[in-house]
């Protein structure tokens, strides 16, 4: 039998997690179930998605519990801002589960920012700048500092340009960085555990 799997979709807001998402996971990961909270705060409230955040959130995490509790295979996105998902990770691990995540950088938050505002020009949802500012880096150094142990794949991507290109991947332990200066901009300033 075929462990399940889980992708997890990381970058800082106005990285592109969604869009990538929609080109990648149906059509590269062959992942069946995207869970968005996003997207699902959209649903519950099309002119208003922030009002809708905590219930979207409260949906997702249900929704996660289901699929997992039938080893489905399913994706998510998330700044990796916090460390939440760490104890969920430890459960999907105890449940067979294989865990890939994609992060999805950005070379500034000057950049993640205009995302942002572009993004609400065009009908999506908006970020808080303080919030923007707030995670750009904690997603980077959680990804480094707490989550990669608990990983069996991950990939960086720089998604400044139309087509994200990939910085580094790594498998279990093996790490292998293709571009080795976009590799330490990102890296740049994490203040990492020795």
């Amino acid at each position: 039998m075929t462990r399940p799997e889980l992708c997890v979709i990381a970058g800082p807001n106005g990285a592109g997690k969604t869009t990538f998402a929609r080109e990648f996971l149906p059509h590269f990961a062959k992942c069946p179930e995207f869970v968005n909270a996003d997207l699902i705060a959209g649903g519950l409230s099309p002119f208003s998605a922030a009002a809708a955040a905590l219930e979207a959130g409260r949906i997702m995490l249900r929704r996660i519990d289901e699929l997992s509790a039938h080893h489905r295979d399913f994706a998510f996105e998330t700044t990796l801002s916090g460390k939440g998902y760490l104890s969920l990770f430890r459960k999907l691990r105890t449940k067979g589960y294989r865990i890939h995540l994609f992060f999805l950088s950005v070379p500034s938050v000057q950049l993640a920012i205009q995302r942002v505002r572009d993004r609400v020009r065009h009908g999506g949802h908006a970020v808080p700048e303080e919030d923007i500012r707030r995670r750009f880096h904690r997603g980077l150094r959680n990804l480094f500092a707490e989550y990669m142990p608990l990983l069996d794949t991950w990939t960086l991507w720089d998604n400044s340009e139309r087509r994200p290109q990939m910085i580094a991947y790594a498998e279990g332990s093996d790490i292998r960085i293709l571009n080795s200066s976009l590799f330490d901009h990102v890296k740049k300033g994490l203040e990492l555990p020795k």
